[in-house]
């Protein structure tokens, strides 16, 4: 692999999350790379680590998955060389992100996680995320890791109807 892939495959990165108001996932990122063949996993690992170490996206990870974000410095290099990408790669990419862009933000925008609290029981964060705004963000204490664990797994499925339910209830006017 030369120097020159390298750098393109950093470029496109940072043009993809320059082009969305969410984090990407390392999933989400990885899946355009390897579905377009464009490089292999190990590869793609190098690249997102340079990108990390270099500042120019920043990463956080949650229940082991790792969010990226196009940082003030990947900014600023991709509106310099956004014309070293190809025409053909900025459509592909472009395509990717319009057909995905509502599963992708869905997918990062419902987020859980748990941690054990000073009391020995363990805090659920439960959140529901639109862009920047944070919709819902629910702090919930459960007696077990085996709880905790249960919750978070069944939270993207659920968020949805408990979002609804508690925005219903507390609309509702009085009788």
């Amino acid at each position: 692999m030369s120097l020159e892939s390298l750098t393109l495959y950093k470029l496109m990165t940072l043009y993809m999350l320059n082009k969305v108001n969410f984090p990407l996932t390392d999933a989400q990122i990885s899946r355009f790379f390897l579905d377009k063949e464009y490089t292999n996993y190990f590869t793609f690992r190098e690249m997102i680590s340079e990108l990390i170490e270099t500042k120019l996206i920043t990463s956080e990870t949650i229940r082991n998955a790792s969010y990226y974000k196009i940082a003030n410095d990947g900014i600023e290099t991709i509106e310099l060389f956004t014309k070293k990408i190809p025409v053909a790669i900025i459509d592909d990419i472009d395509i990717f992100l319009l057909e995905n862009k509502y599963e992708l933000r869905n997918e990062v925008g419902t987020l859980c996680d748990y941690y054990k609290s000073t009391n020995q029981d363990y805090i659920v964060n439960c959140q529901i995320k639109e862009g920047p705004n944070t919709l819902i963000d629910i702090n919930l204490s459960v007696p077990s890791e085996d709880v905790a664990e249960t919750m978070c797994n069944n939270w993207k499925d659920a968020s949805k109807d408990l979002y609804s339910t508690i925005m219903k209830t507390l609309m509702k006017e009085k009788q």
